[in-house]
């Protein structure tokens, strides 16, 4: 079913609010996966949210236009379902662990603002924390000093009081 001129205008309005607001995009071929995986990877990418699309390439291309991913716009042939995310490492991990399980899901290219990468790039990419991780490890780094000092502090009353109880044992054997 072709859409209208119309119909081609929402979705493309649709795609460029979602790549205005984003920090990565991940395409993918998606030639031979079945309706139950697809299902699956959109209901594992709304979870994560990553918006996930199956767009014509030339609706992508216009989408892409004047934004600072238009680099991707030449890696855009095939059958490609494209994820897009706030979250600069969202997408890549959300298709590259659907990719693991799925060998039909074939990486082909990503781009973060004013770069693009090769299915190389988007697997490394996908390796790294996510910025949620990199946050509670840097608080967990910053509380660590904290934490310690308070130890320490209550360390020495705690020495006292067993102290004390040494000294009542003692006198109390006697």
């Amino acid at each position: 079913m072709s859409l209208n001129r119309k119909e081609k205008a929402i979705v493309i309005e649709e795609v460029t609010a979602q790549v205005s607001a984003a920090q990565s995009i991940v395409v993918a071929e998606y030639r031979g996966l079945d309706v139950a995986a697809v299902t699956v990877l959109r209901k594992t990418a709304r979870e994560s949210g990553v918006y996930l699309r199956v767009l014509k390439n030339t609706l992508a291309r216009r989408a892409l236009a004047n934004t600072p991913f238009e680099g991707l716009s030449s890696q855009l042939t095939g059958p490609l379902i494209y994820a897009v995310s706030k979250d600069p490492v969202g997408a890549a991990k959300v298709l590259s662990t659907f990719g693991k399980e799925n060998d039909k899901l074939v990486i082909k290219a990503g781009a973060l603002p004013n770069s693009t990468l090769d299915a190389a790039g988007v697997k490394a990419l996908a390796t790294m924390p996510s910025r949620e991780e990199l946050l509670s490890t840097l608080l967990g780094t910053m509380q660590a000093p904290v934490t310690k000092f308070v130890r320490t502090l209550n360390e020495v009353p705690t020495k006292f009081v067993r102290g004390l109880a040494a000294v009542r044992d003692q006198k109390e054997a006697a």
